[in-house]
């Protein structure tokens, strides 16, 4: 038996069957466009919730472990606690059993004959792709191409496969690994590992099943192996991530390997007490992927209740807890970047995040010029600090997620959380002016005349609540937020010229000094200029809803 004949055709055929669920799950996630965005609002429920999440992403991206690397993300950048991982990683899963139950539908939907399906299922994506003018028909057409694909790549598999079926010693291997628990579970494990998805490794092994290769008992322990070898990405992943994200991978793997001996357990009571022939029987392709259903679903009922206890070992092994996040701290991580309708949703939600730092510093810029206090003018220059450097890092992250390959209202989105993100950026500036207004007048021992301080928190109130209008136009994408700050962004403009007049002639008239004059009118001009970024903003609102 010439072996070279049955490596290359099997090595071609497996990497068509994983580039065909890659470029069918890229079509799959791009069709969903903003239905992905949505999603990540159900992780703040609860675990139940995040289960069913979890599930539902691994589904259209078929990966568990490219779902968990998303978890490992969204826990290093801070916007996931470890509860709320630990059911995505639970419903991750559950979700990969998809891939397998489609291989498998050759044999309960004899409609889908590889033989035919797949040669007519990728004519017609191509036929599509090329004579598709829209964006939605390029995704239609890869996921068509893709499921063509991943057909053609399992039957070039298993008919690669099927001289083995003649091999004594090729054969002997399964049932060895049948015979041995720890070998099935170990072979498993490796082969997932070294490719690097549980969905192309359960692949493999409905080839081999489809050429009657593997026993029954084989593929049960295999099947256990590839949920710990799927572990390896997300494990590969976290390394150099902070101890909360090291602690995700570490909870995926326990959950794992504890489901795995749980279950191995059981199977080798089953098959050496109650049932020992069903372990010798040969396995079909349907079979198998019932066993990965049950084993996955099984092993999340069995452990939900225990979640909690999981969360905490794995806590202890690594010796972590979640502290307090550093608020100068982006909040984004490049791991989500392989979703980018979730990443565009990070992205939101930080740049919210920016945005309520700056309106904390407004609040205390509105009192620094009356109170003068060292500690807001130190705060107010901190508070600087801290919004310059998530400027930059929100920037760079959205200018990475502009270059993926994402919808058209997509890109327009990221163009003006960039435009929303240097308007914030500002006004932090101004209130930074304030505070060295503010360091000025400490200095030189002067204050503003009754009428100049009371004219000055008029135009302060106006123009705060013009960016207090601008953030919830932004959070609630309210069309009618965003005009109010329209309206108050006439009102400042109006109120920055009588001010400016009335002030003038009392200066004119000695009611006030020179310094606190100066201070005055440049404190006119930061915060008429702060209300117009918050219009800036509210338009940018407007664009988009």
């Amino acid at each position: 038996m010439n072996y070279l004949d049955i490596i290359i055709p099997f090595a071609g055929g497996l990497g068509m069957f994983i580039y065909g669920m890659q470029i069918m799950a890229q079509g799959l996630e791009n069709a969903a466009g903003n239905k992905m965005k949505s999603l990540l609002e159900v992780l703040t429920k609860n675990k139940l919730m995040g289960v069913m999440l979890g599930a539902a992403i691994t589904a259209v991206i078929q990966s568990s472990s490219a779902t968990t690397v998303m978890v490992v993300g969204f826990v290093n950048a801070g916007i996931m606690n470890l509860s709320q991982a630990m059911g995505v990683i639970m419903g991750a899963n559950i979700g990969t059993t998809v891939t397998g139950w489609l291989v498998s539908a050759v044999e309960w939907a004899k409609f889908l004959s590889p033989s035919k399906l797949a040669p007519i299922a990728v004519m017609l994506g191509v036929i599509i792709m090329l004579t598709g003018k829209r964006r939605s028909s390029k995704e239609i057409a890869s996921i068509i191409v893709g499921f063509g694909l991943l057909f053609i790549g399992i039957t070039t598999m298993s008919s690669a496969v099927s001289p083995l079926q003649e091999s004594e010693s090729f054969c002997n291997i399964f049932v060895t690994l049948g015979d041995n628990p720890l070998l099935g579970i170990l072979a498993g494990t490796v082969v997932t590992a070294v490719i690097q998805s549980s969905s192309a490794s359960v692949g493999i092994l409905q080839s081999l099943a489809a050429a009657g290769l593997v026993p029954f008992s084989a593929a049960v322990y295999i099947i256990m192996g590839q949920n710990i070898g799927t572990c390896v990405t997300a494990i590969l992943s976290s390394l150099g991530a902070k101890k909360n994200a090291k602690t995700a991978a570490l909870m995926h793997l326990l959950f794992n390997i504890i489901g795995t001996a749980i279950f191995s357990i059981m199977a080798i009571i089953y098959y050496e007490f109650v049932n020992p022939e069903i372990g010798f029987g040969y396995i079909s392709q349907t079979e198998i992927s019932m066993v990965h259903t049950v084993f996955n679903i099984g092993t999340t009922v069995v452990l939900f209740p225990l979640s909690g206890w999981i969360i905490k070992l794995a806590k202890k092994i690594g010796r972590v807890d979640e502290d307090a996040q550093d608020r100068s701290v982006v909040l984004l991580d490049d791991r989500i970047l392989e979703t980018p309708g979730i990443a565009l949703q990070s992205t939101v939600r930080e740049v919210a995040r920016m945005a309520e730092i700056v309106e904390e510093s407004l609040e205390v810029a509105k009192r620094v010029l009356f109170t003068l206090k060292k500690e807001d003018i130190q705060f107010l220059k901190e508070e600087e600090d801290t919004v310059d450097k998530l400027s930059a890092g929100i920037t760079e992250y959205a200018v990475k997620l502009g270059s993926l390959r994402i919808s058209e209202k997509e890109h327009q989105d990221v163009a003006h959380l960039l435009q929303m993100v240097s308007d914030i950026e500002r006004v932090s500036d101004y209130c930074e002016n304030i505070s060295e207004f503010a360091e000025t007048m400490y200095e030189k021992k002067v204050s503003f005349s009754e009428t100049g301080a009371a004219h000055l928190r008029e135009m302060f109130d106006v123009c705060a609540d013009s960016y207090k209008f601008a953030c919830e136009a932004f959070t609630e994408q309210s069309r009618e937020k965003a005009l109010k700050v329209i309206e108050k962004e006439t009102q400042a403009d109006d109120l920055e010229i009588s001010l400016r007049s009335k002030h003038i002639k009392r200066l004119a008239a000695n009611q006030c000094t020179t310094d606190a004059g100066i201070v005055f009118l440049d404190a006119l001009v930061c915060l008429e200029r702060i209300s117009d970024h918050a219009r800036n903003i509210a338009e940018e609102v407007l664009e988009g809803v």
